[in-house]
């Protein structure tokens, strides 16, 4: 079984609007693949989910939650982390839950990760790469 964190824009891409990253949703409740989350990430996806141009009520939030995520994923406790060419330190909560979970990916589309490439075993890669892995994957 593949496991991956996604970051926020790449969840709130798969769960809001069409195009490549709405692929991922499916993907995932066929269990194709098994997202993976701690605390921190959760509440960052709540977060962002509540910005008000998204227009949507806590209790669509909730659903969206609720139906479509949590009974897919695992759950870590992350543990802290250094990353010393981070261009962005919100964005440890991500490497920090892939590296706990000792994922092999992790899905984004922003650059500040993405131009890590690479944090020792985990792969930063972007939605299409990751879509293409899963098509290579054997069911």
């Amino acid at each position: 079984m593949i496991h991956a964190v996604l970051d926020t824009n790449v969840l709130i891409s798969a769960l809001l609007f069409t195009g490549p990253p709405s692929r991922l949703v499916p993907a995932w409740q066929a269990g194709r693949f098994r997202p993976v989350i701690s605390a921190d990430v959760l509440e960052e996806y709540v977060r962002v989910l509540s910005y008000p141009k998204f227009k949507l009520t806590d209790q669509e939030i909730h659903r969206l939650l609720e139906e479509d995520v949590l009974p897919f994923i695992d759950t870590v406790q992350a543990k802290p982390i250094s990353v010393p060419n981070l261009r962005d330190p919100d964005d440890m909560k991500f490497l920090a839950c892939a590296q706990t979970a000792r994922v092999h990916w992790l899905v984004s589309g922003d650059d500040d990760l993405l131009s890590l490439r690479k944090f020792e075993s985990v792969e930063i890669v972007s939605v299409s790469t990751f879509l293409n892995l899963l098509k290579r994957t054997p069911k």
